[in-house]
């Protein structure tokens, strides 16, 4: 890694992923309405967790989209349904309210939450290297442990993928 990356005095975050059977990191971030979510207000569910770059942007507005089109399925098969990206709550708002979003959207502003779950890291594209968010999906069991872990996930097909990885379909 370059080293003018990172400010000064910042070291760059060590990542590192979760695995299946690993306890999932606790956090509490606030939704699109600035109310605070925490994990553990779903222990005793089943929970998707899923880290996505920025609202609105096309994959992230495809991906939402699908969970969107799928909660209702995921639900009956016992699963809530978590997305988290840096965006502020107020970019949340609008994009939770243009796309008909029915599902929690949380705010990681500070990617704190992303560095635990494994979601934060070093990207490439273009040739440049950079820490940005790596697109993610963190299956939770009902008791807090690790059910699937999925890195460096597809916008388009990763709901019907992780159906598939589920056994659901």
């Amino acid at each position: 890694m370059r080293e003018h990356c990172y400010p000064t005095g910042r070291k760059p975050p060590v990542t590192t992923t979760l695995t299946a059977g690993d306890t999932a990191p606790a956090f509490t971030l606030q939704d699109a309405n600035g109310d605070d979510v925490s994990l553990g207000d779903y222990r005793g569910r089943r929970v998707i967790v899923y880290f996505y770059p920025k609202a609105a942007t096309p994959g992230c507005t495809t991906q939402a989209c699908d969970f969107r089109d799928n909660l209702a399925r995921f639900t009956a098969d016992g699963f809530a349904v978590l997305g988290i990206s840096p965006d502020a709550p107020t970019a949340l708002a609008r994009f939770t309210d243009k796309q008909e979003l029915t599902f929690p959207l949380l705010s990681d502003q500070d990617h704190s939450v992303a560095e635990a779950y494994g979601a934060w890291g070093e990207k490439k594209n273009y040739g440049k290297t950079y820490e940005g968010l790596i697109r993610s999906t963190v299956v939770v069991d009902a008791q807090g442990v690790v059910e699937l872990a999925q890195y460096n996930v597809r916008a388009k097909g990763h709901v019907a993928k992780l159906r598939r990885d589920l056994h659901l379909d």
